[in-house]
């Protein structure tokens, strides 16, 4: 069975102001599809933070597959793109262009994200959007 670590980056949602849903959806999907989910975590839009769990959770191997939501945007504080590249041993750019294809079919918008994909150690880390509804597209539809 593959284990699955999730990630929302989120400042609103980690000070407790505003409820996680993206992340929700994310273990709502994998649960549909009997994978198991090693570990579910809120932080906030801090690359250290960011890049210190994904070691952890891939150098620990803690999880196959690490899929984050958030903080993939052009805010200022948006740094998961950043991070995800820190801890990447090998880009996985196709993913993240078939996730941006797609929605693209759905709004010009998602032209915006910068999501990526890599690899460190066995552990695939994607950047999914930060909207449920994008989560569940991307995840469902991709």
């Amino acid at each position: 069975m593959y284990r699955v670590a999730v990630i929302v980056s989120s400042d609103s949602a980690y000070a407790g102001k505003r409820e996680d849903t993206s992340g929700k959806k994310i273990v709502e999907l994998c649960q549909q599809k009997d994978l198991k989910i090693s570990e579910q975590l809120v932080l906030p839009d801090d690359k250290e933070q960011l890049i210190k769990a994904m070691k952890r959770i891939c150098d620990q191997k803690n999880a196959d597959l690490i899929l984050t939501t958030g903080g993939t945007g052009l805010a200022p504080r948006d740094c998961m793109p950043e991070a995800t590249q820190a801890v990447g041993q090998r880009n996985v750019p196709g993913i993240s262009e078939a996730m941006r294809n797609f929605s693209m079919q759905i709004t010009k918008r998602s032209m915006l994200s910068r999501g990526v994909s890599v690899i460190r150690h066995q552990t695939l880390i994607i950047n999914l959007p930060g909207s449920p509804k994008a989560v569940e597209e991307s995840l469902t539809k991709t």
